[in-house]
């Protein structure tokens, strides 16, 4: 009790709020992005606010979110997890009202003569019929409404988590289709030049009948073929596994994706980055850590009011009557009130401890939003620097297959020629399949970078 009264009396003298006042943490990030080409615009340029589809304007691409978004099964039980925490919310809500009750009933008993006044046995019956009022807390110090604000709260942070984990599929659905894309074209390349290095085997097969080319020109040239056909093999079974991941991810039938390009123009727009405070501020993943702490912040006013006495309110008013008919007759009203005032003495430290649970809750959800602006700015961040990064890679990628293209013609002229050996046609021919595979693989995390800045700006969410 010693440990306890200081708080009580402090809590008494503080008047009939007991919930600390809410103050959002200040941001432990910088106010301005890194020094990266790219990454500076106003708020307004930004995805916050904006439809999906200004930001994924190819048809196929458009076709497979949709799908996602009707039939992905993990987003249904994001949907149905928000459902139940606004039930929740509701049941918090319906505690700071009063539960009114119509109740009728009979009560008959035998009173054995020895416990009667008489002397003998006794019948006696009694009917009622009354509205009741049952167990109503007077919410006098807010530890009713503090619970209500905290179910609000965690109704608000699971919609949020439900609009971040949409972000999150709308960017996985783009992602697994470019990486399909990706695949399907370097399947391609390797199928073409499966059937080149054939052909050449088949050349140098000739060359070798008539004496101008030998054995180990041939064996190199079949060792390059079933390289090919190898990796043509790796790439058919990793196209397909990408299939099967786009399909799990739609939640629907077999996927459409035939035409689709990288090199393709509109196939995703680029985005403009504003400031950090305006835009992690207003990720959905950012708010539900918020929210949680705004009810981690209003359990502590519900544990401090747990130290102060509790009126409870039981009442009902109606008829009674000893026989059925008389029941509704004059003189036969009747009523009951009945107060309890509680007033916590000893409860072993319960309510201090309490008190003390719901503080360290909320240190931790302080620590769990700072944490999540800290993240949200690092994947920004990443992103800025990747798509400056990525273009000048590409730039020199694409620059490399025209050198590597251009050398091959010259190495294939000069072989037939007779000027250059197998083994150089060779070489030129794998740099040739090398630098192209890296180029749509360049490509394609480019692409990439502009789907996750969708995620990470927080894309659309005014429009859900």
């Amino acid at each position: 009790m010693s440990k306890t009264l200081p708080l009580v009396l402090a809590l008494a003298l503080a008047g009939c709020s007991f919930t600390p006042d809410y103050q959002r943490p200040d941001a432990p990030v910088p106010a301005a992005w890194p020094a990266t080409a790219g990454a500076g615009a106003t708020a307004q340029d930004a995805a916050v606010g904006a439809d999906w589809r200004t930001f994924f304007p190819d048809p196929r691409l458009q076709g497979l979110i949709a799908a996602a978004l009707e039939h992905n099964r993990d987003l249904r039980i994001a949907v149905a997890r928000v459902d139940e925490a606004r039930a929740l919310a509701g049941l918090a809500r319906a505690d700071r009202f009063p539960t009114l009750d119509l109740a009728a009933q009979r009560a008959a008993a035998l009173t054995p003569g020895d416990l009667s006044l008489t002397g003998r046995p006794t019948n006696s019956q009694r009917y009622d019929v009354n509205l009741a009022v049952a167990a109503f807390e007077l919410d006098f110090w807010g530890r009713v409404k503090s619970l209500d604000d905290a179910g609000r709260a965690n109704f608000l942070a699971s919609d949020y988590a439900r609009q971040a984990f949409r972000l999150s599929l709308i960017a996985d659905v783009a992602n697994a289709y470019l990486s399909l894309l990706e695949l399907g074209e370097r399947l391609e390349l390797a199928q073409a030049t499966m059937k080149s290095r054939e052909e050449t085997r088949g050349l140098v097969g000739r060359r070798r009948d008539v004496g101008l080319a030998g054995d180990l020109d041939y064996l190199q040239a079949d060792g390059a073929f079933q390289n090919a056909r190898a990796e043509t093999a790796n790439l058919a079974r990793s196209h397909a596994a990408a299939e099967n991941a786009l399909r799990l991810l739609v939640g629907t039938g077999p996927t459409d994706t035939t035409g689709g390009k990288l090199a393709q123009q509109g196939l995703i727009a680029d985005l403009a980055v504003g400031l950090p405070a305006e835009v992690l501020l207003a990720r959905p993943d950012i708010l539900a850590a918020e929210q949680k702490l705004i009810a981690a912040n209003a359990n502590i006013g519900a544990a401090r009011a747990a130290f102060l006495p509790k009126i409870v309110l039981t009442a009902a008013a109606g008829t009674a009557s000893a026989g059925l008919a008389g029941l509704f007759g004059g003189g036969s009203g009747a009523w009951s009130f009945l107060p309890v005032l509680r007033l916590p003495l000893f409860d072993a430290g319960r309510a201090s401890d309490n008190v003390d649970l719901a503080q360290a809750r909320k240190n931790i959800a302080v620590a769990e939003y700072e944490k999540a602006i800290q993240q949200a700015f690092r994947e920004i961040a990443d992103l800025l620097a990747a798509r400056s990064q990525l273009a000048e890679q590409l730039q020199a990628q694409e620059d490399n297959v025209t050198a590597q293209d251009r050398r091959l013609v010259l190495v294939e002229a000069r072989y037939k020629a007779g000027v250059s050996s197998h083994l150089e046609l060779l070489d030129a021919q794998r740099d040739d399949f090398a630098a192209r595979q890296s180029a749509l693989a360049v490509r394609r995390q480019l692409l990439s970078t502009a789907a996750s800045f969708y995620k990470a700006l927080g894309g659309g969410v005014a429009a859900q």
